[in-house]
């Protein structure tokens, strides 16, 4: 079965306060973005699930990383995924979703991992960018 995002509030790797994360993930819950279960295996742990009218923010998120691109001077490995999405366009937006809805809703496997495609690209880049630094 396909594994949503497990949060254990007393540890976040981004460094957010356990009170402003669950606060924030309550707030999204309360909003439909969300969904949270209880994880079996350990008491303070939760599974959250993005929803359906999450997954379809993808394309709006994917214009905003294009003009984020533009606008700012972000570093390759922040902003080589955004890149991506914003040139694979509708086609890669839907196999990017179809993939999330098998992640968190349960729906059949895609065929085409658009994450796995996003992780290599981002993988390769940092590894350019260190293979640089030890020149």
């Amino acid at each position: 079965a396909p594994t949503a995002v497990v949060i254990l509030f007393s540890y976040s790797e981004e460094g957010i306060a356990s009170n402003i994360l669950a606060a924030r993930l309550k707030r999204l819950v309360a909003l439909g973005l969300v969904s949270r279960s209880d994880d079996p295996s350990h008491s303070q742990k939760a599974i959250y699930s993005l929803t359906e009218a999450s997954i379809e923010l993808l394309p709006l998120l994917a214009h905003m990383g294009a003009w984020g691109r533009r606008h700012t001077k972000p570093s390759e490995a922040l902003s080589i995924r955004a890149e991506l999405l914003e040139k694979g366009g509708p086609d890669m937006w839907d196999a990017f979703m179809d993939e999330l809805r098998f992640i968190h809703l349960g729906t059949q496997r895609p065929t085409r991992s658009v994450l796995a495609e996003l992780q290599a690209a981002y993988l390769a880049v940092v590894a350019r960018h260190s293979a640089g630094k030890m020149d």
